[in-house]
């Protein structure tokens, strides 16, 4: 299955996935309206065998075939003061 990625300006690391390029008919109007102007990444097969950086391909060509999108959200960055007292819990 290709996919058609885009990116948003307003948040780092969110991605939007659709089946065809410009089609944004099955997106619901709240998710574009917060999501901003979409800024196209690239098309990607995701039955290549070749895999995304941040998501399973499964699950995201699953997501698109069930709700016509799949919305990759940024990776939470994990606190820095709490890796800091891990870190120091751990010597």
């Amino acid at each position: 299955m290709l996919c058609a990625i885009y990116k948003t300006n307003k948040k780092e690391g969110m991605y939007l996935y659709i089946e065809k390029r410009e089609n944004f008919d099955s997106v619901p109007q709240a998710l574009l309206d917060s999501f901003g102007k979409p800024i196209f990444v690239m098309l990607f097969n995701l039955a290549s065998g070749k895999p995304l950086i941040n998501a399973r391909n499964e699950e995201v060509q699953q997501q698109i075939k069930q709700n016509g999108f799949y919305l990759q959200m940024p990776k939470q960055q994990e606190n820095l003061l709490e890796q800091e007292k891990k870190y120091k819990n751990n010597q």
